[in-house]
């Protein structure tokens, strides 16, 4: 893939996503994953796209709290641009597509929380968009529901994702 049209788009990766009472699976690793492919992407000039969501008061990400706050392990450097959003969907009313077309960005590499709901809506309207998605299959969680593990959860929706992405471990994204 020409990663010249790329960008890599961080989907909700903010504090209130790791309380120490339930944080999001393997949060660490996560972390880990996300902050190595950033720090890829910046070497090689592949913006980086971080996607903020926002809640209501009282709630888990209520805007401009700590908690709505992008984690600091993989914070945004000048210049880089955050998408607020208020649904699932990130090109949900935001210039998120705006901003890619004006970037040129035809592939997306996406990563992110949570699996189920943000990542998946994100990515399957960008695919519906006409972009490529690549999604990293050990770089997106969720949580545990029920009866099913979210390391079931995540597996399951690496499978739904085939349908209308491709799948890459973070070790073989390549942003050069």
């Amino acid at each position: 893939m020409g990663m010249n049209n790329t960008a890599f788009l961080v989907i909700d990766v903010q504090v209130g996503m790791f309380p120490e009472s339930d944080p999001v699976y393997n949060g660490d690793e996560l972390l880990e994953r996300i902050k190595g492919l950033i720090h890829q992407a910046r070497i090689h000039q592949v913006p980086v796209i971080y996607v903020q969501h926002n809640e209501g008061p009282g709630e888990p990400l209520e805007s401009h709290t700590t908690a709505w706050e992008i984690h600091p392990a993989i914070a945004p450097v000048n210049g880089e641009v955050i998408i607020q959003k208020y649904v699932p969907d990130a090109f949900h009313e935001t210039d998120l597509q705006e901003v890619l077309a004006q970037k040129g960005i035809g592939s997306l590499v996406i990563a992110g929380i949570q699996t189920d709901i943000c990542v998946e809506a994100t990515c399957k309207r960008a695919s519906e968009l006409g972009f490529e998605v690549i999604v990293v299959k050990d770089a997106h969680s969720t949580w545990s529901q029920g009866a099913r593990s979210a390391e079931e959860i995540i597996e399951e929706y690496n499978e739904q994702f085939q349908s209308f992405a491709s799948l890459e471990a973070a070790s073989n994204i390549k942003f050069n």
